[in-house]
């Protein structure tokens, strides 16, 4: 198990990406948030085991009917602080 931050890149806001991707988190029950950038970027940090790895990143790809992801950055990070257990949708 890891933290990974991730950045989506691509047309992510204002086309119900967070919505569409926190929903499907929230029924694999990761634990994790996903937020806008100022950039136009959505950012995502969640906790993800080994083996999930590549199902978590088809959700992000996938996103909503809507949005267009071009491209997905992600690293490894120390730890992340989480309001609840679940997933949310942060709007700071």
């Amino acid at each position: 198990m890891e933290w990974y931050r991730f950045i989506i890149f691509g047309k992510v806001q204002g086309v119900y990406y967070r919505k569409t991707v926190s929903q499907a988190m929230m029924k694999k029950q990761y634990k994790g948030y996903i937020k806008n950038l100022a950039n136009g970027t959505v950012e995502v940090v969640a906790e993800v085991f080994d083996n999930d790895f590549d199902e978590f990143m088809q959700i992000l790809k996938k996103g909503s009917l809507f949005s267009r992801v071009e491209n997905v950055e992600y690293k490894i990070i120390d730890d992340a602080i989480f309001a609840t257990d679940g997933f949310e949708v942060r709007y700071e």
